[in-house]
């Protein structure tokens, strides 16, 4: 296959340049006249190739509550959102502690539209055999120091030091849920004995000193190990300190954000009640700019969504204790963040960086995914910054069909999604063929490019750019070795 007339966007520039494909991957990136032969041509005139996303954070629900979520209608979200890899969290039931509960996920995955990684649950339970389940097939952890849906415990803080130690000579990154559950619980119960029950209660039992206090104690344990950690949806702007602080001092740390906490405030739960509900709060519109310029200075990673999705039912029920945390998010993540590209808040290279590039990093997968490249996934998002339109609920592929995003006027979107070289999402529509093409990310990542049939020719198509440079070569310091 040959990509025509499309401008390829990475974080350092944007290019018009063509991409050749074979087996899956990418063999060639560069002046169309020298592309070989191709079996398929694509036109992509007018649009921009960007890296597929890479979510780090979904809860597509299966197993144990398949009402909210399966594999396949979640993956399919994923797909017609421009999104090829997502890293899906153990709050399943069962939850993804042992050996047989990760066999039956993975059996679940099997209908993937898309590629995937498994977080596995770091608990007190499960804190013995972390090996066991590397071994099994999970890629990282999860570590639920705060509460959320599942209700799972939060390990013990012994038990979280152990599990740093474990992983930290394996190199295994942990995602962290980081609020204080001893002060979110106590909170709650004043505010359900004092008989509040409105939308504001839960962010008043959730204060931002809990997830301060949890992200401190989490960089302390990651220092002291040497651990590698990921602190997941960060939401508050007075806890950004913490994480710049630890960056300075050489600790592992990766942070991501969510279009949530950078677009939606306090003034938006009063409006929309229950819908707004998740872990941690929406927060006051103070905390909005501090997280954009977070990203843009690099304190936060990168983009996830927490893809959350539940049942209209169970999101709008009187009193805000009783209603479910989260809603769906990773089918609507690029066009939310495409229009802030288009209002100039950040680059088109910027959100590359933040959606693919860091993501890919973080996670050991750069050089095979992240990035349009030579030898890399043919893992590609067709993007039209110029279409506009309006997010509607109940056209979301989630089984979820509550959104607060409901009736947001947009401008950018992903019109063709290309997993490992095969369409799973066409002219805007699911190829639903195209179920089950979606492999765990660690079976497929060490599969080698094919051989270009002709490398004299490829040669010619890598090296030959409008400025004399190489847009596919990787910088010497990101080279996959």
């Amino acid at each position: 296959m040959v990509i025509r007339g499309g401008r390829v966007v990475s974080p350092d520039r944007i290019i018009e340049a063509s991409v050749a494909i074979e087996g899956g991957h990418i063999v060639a990136v560069g002046h169309d006249d020298v592309m070989p032969a191709a079996r398929e041509e694509v036109r992509a005139d007018g649009l921009f190739l960007l890296p597929g996303a890479i979510d780090s954070h979904v809860h597509f629900r299966d197993p144990g509550y398949p009402h909210k979520e399966t594999w396949k209608t979640g993956s399919a979200a994923a797909a017609c959102g421009g999104v090829t890899t997502v890293f899906e969290m153990p709050n399943t039931n069962p939850p993804t502690g042992t050996v047989e509960a990760l066999r039956i996920k993975l059996r679940a995955a099997e209908s993937s539209y898309v590629d995937f990684g498994i977080h596995g649950l770091l608990g007190d339970d499960s804190v013995a055999h972390l090996e066991d389940l590397i071994d099994a097939g999970v890629t990282s952890f999860k570590a639920f120091v705060g509460n959320t849906f599942g209700n799972l415990p939060a390990p013990t803080d012994g038990a979280l030091l152990e599990g740093f130690e474990k992983l930290a000579p394996l190199g295994i990154r942990t995602v962290v849920h980081a609020e204080n559950s001893s002060i979110m619980a106590r909170r709650q119960q004043q505010m359900e004995a004092a008989g509040r029950i409105d939308a504001l209660a839960h962010l008043a039992a959730r204060p931002a000193v809990a997830e301060i206090e949890a992200i401190g104690r989490v960089l302390t344990l990651a220092e002291w190990t040497g651990a590698r950690v990921h602190i997941a949806h960060h939401s508050a702007a007075d806890s950004l300190y913490l994480i710049r602080d630890a960056k300075r001092r050489g600790v592992d740390v990766t942070a991501e954000t969510c279009p949530q906490y950078l677009l939606l405030n306090t003034n938006d739960m009063l409006r929309l009640g229950g819908i707004m509900r998740l872990n941690p709060p929406i927060r006051e519109a103070r905390h909005n700019q501090p997280l954009w310029d977070a990203l843009m200075d690099g304190t936060i990673d990168m983009i996830a969504t927490d893809h959350a999705p539940h049942t209209p039912e169970e999101k709008t029920r009187e009193s805000i204790w009783a209603c479910d945390c989260g809603f769906p998010g990773v089918e609507t993540q690029m066009p939310l963040m495409l229009t802030e590209v288009n209002r100039q808040r950040a680059t088109l290279m910027d959100y590359v960086r933040w959606s693919a590039v860091n993501p890919a990093r973080a996670w050991g997968l750069y050089g095979t995914k992240g990035v349009i490249a030579s030898g890399a996934h043919a893992d590609i998002a067709f993007v039209d910054m110029a279409r506009a339109g309006t997010l509607a609920q109940g056209r979301l592929q989630s089984i979820s069909k509550i959104s607060p995003w409901h009736g947001r006027a947009v401008q950018g979107f992903p019109v063709h999604t290309l997993l490992r070289g095969r369409f799973v999402m066409r002219d805007g529509q699911l190829v639903r063929d195209a179920a089950g093409w979606g492999r765990s990310v660690k079976t497929i990542q060490q599969m080698p490019a094919p051989r270009p049939r002709n490398t004299e020719h490829y040669s010619s198509a890598i090296l030959k750019t409008p400025e004399g440079v190489r847009p596919n070569a990787l910088p010497d310091e990101d080279v996959p070795r």
